[in-house]
């Protein structure tokens, strides 16, 4: 009978043999924090020990640069404290004088604005005298109602006009008519226009814009998505006050060209509208009139023909 071969018996690895590290996959990391410092800067550090290097100068030129150094550097910050100390008072005393040469121009600014005012007082003074010398003193009154010359108090109609809620920088090309603007939903000067244009023809006798007096040479222009009036930016809503007739103003600009078109913003570009009859407006002069022309009196009855401009 043949003996059986026997199989090698099998070495089963301990459990904690089996087990590993859990930082193994970081052994480079693991390798640099055990070994901050490198081998190589270590035995160099050790040399310089034993050796009795500890990085000073040996050699008495060596030790001389460095004490030169060090007393340049301590020359150059001492003259730069120095510079300093010393340019404090000048620089101190330029702002002073620049501060009192501020608030000598401010002065001045002040006094030729007071000058001005003062002047200007005196122009609509003579002009309301004037007007009461040509016209009597009813004739007088309405030049200087129609002319925006003199305060407007009475009934009429205010009329609110707003950017739609959702108005944006951006829209689809969509213009209006001829105007060239895209639908944004914003007011724009040509709605503006159409506006006063339209009150004016329903029978308004005075006009104002958020507080500022139109007259017949008054100019409402755009400066980008800004509405000037008179050179004078606007910030909407923008509220406009008629003096007139209140009730027949507002049928008739409701039922004008106007009316309509300013309904049609509001329907197709959701332009907020809002406009209700007043009891009492009071709509302030124009803060100045331009005169065109003026004729000279020559005492024969004639008027001159030659013609100047000027401002008042």
């Amino acid at each position: 009978m043949c003996p059986m071969p026997q199989q090698p018996p099998v070495r089963s690895t301990p459990a904690r043999a089996r087990a590993s590290r859990p930082d193994a996959s970081m052994s480079l990391l693991t390798n640099v924090m055990d070994h901050s410092l490198d081998d190589g800067y270590a035995e160099a550090a050790a040399r310089r020990a034993a050796a009795g290097e500890r990085g000073r100068p040996k050699t008495l030129r060596a030790r001389l640069g460095l004490a030169a150094g060090l007393v340049l550097a301590a020359l150059v910050v001492t003259v730069g404290a120095a510079q300093a100390r010393v340019s404090a008072p000048v620089v101190a005393k330029e702002r002073e004088e620049l501060i009192d040469r501020i608030d000598r121009e401010t002065a001045a600014a002040d006094d030729l604005e007071r000058a001005v005012d003062g002047l200007r007082d005196d122009v609509e003074a003579r002009q309301r005298e004037a007007l009461r010398d040509s016209g009597g003193d009813d004739g007088g009154d309405l030049v200087g109602v129609l002319a925006g010359a003199v305060e407007v108090r009475g009934p009429g109609v205010k009329l609110v006009v707003n950017d739609a809620k959702e108005a944006s920088g951006e829209g689809d090309a969509n213009p209006r008519g001829t105007s060239g603007f895209s639908d944004t939903g914003r007011v724009r000067d040509r709605d503006m226009q159409r506006v006063v244009n339209g009150l004016w023809e329903s029978g308004a006798e005075a006009v104002s814009i958020n507080g500022q007096r139109l007259t017949a040479l008054s100019a409402i222009r755009a400066a980008g998505d800004a509405i000037l009036v008179d050179n004078r930016p606007l910030v909407p809503p923008y509220t406009v006050l008629a003096v007139g007739d209140g009730e027949r103003m507002s049928t008739r600009f409701q039922n004008s060209a106007d009316g309509l078109y300013l309904h049609a913003l509001q329907e197709n570009f959701g332009v907020r509208t809002a406009i209700s009859v007043q009891e009492d407006l009071r709509l302030p002069a124009a803060p100045s009139v331009m005169v065109r022309t003026a004729r000279p009196g020559t005492g024969t009855g004639q008027p001159n023909t030659e013609t100047e401009k000027g401002t008042s």
